[in-house]
């Protein structure tokens, strides 16, 4: 389990939702499945109006930026996220919308005051 932080695309709040998440190299992969609504989850509009954003895994935080898998990457990534919880499937199978994967790539923390924003 990850924490994401993601700010509001009209409201500019800062939001923070905790999701299942699968590796890929030095990138890490989570689902905008909603559970196979046939609209996307509310933090993935967010996250597409505000790609920069930061991660939490266990004690660990890390800047990252987000960006939704392409066609050949989602049929790679596809039956890892499925080994990692294959409820995935069926969340699938309810919606006529692909399930984006969403790729969250690290950045370099930032340094404000001499004090890293993310370690």
């Amino acid at each position: 389990m990850l924490l994401l932080d993601h700010t509001g695309a009209r409201s500019g709040r800062r939001r923070t939702i905790p999701l299942g998440y699968v590796r890929d190299g030095s990138d890490v992969v989570i689902v905008a499945s909603k559970g196979g609504s046939p609209q996307h989850p509310s933090w993935l509009h967010n996250l597409l109006a505000h790609p920069e954003t930061t991660i939490q895994i266990g004690s660990r935080r890390a800047a990252v930026t987000a960006r939704v898998a392409t066609d050949a990457e989602r049929e790679r990534l596809w039956p890892r996220v499925l080994d990692a919880y294959a409820g995935y499937a069926d969340y699938q199978r309810r919606t006529s919308r692909a399930i984006p994967l969403i790729i969250l790539e690290p950045r370099p923390p930032t340094v404000l005051a001499g004090r890293p924003d993310v370690v």
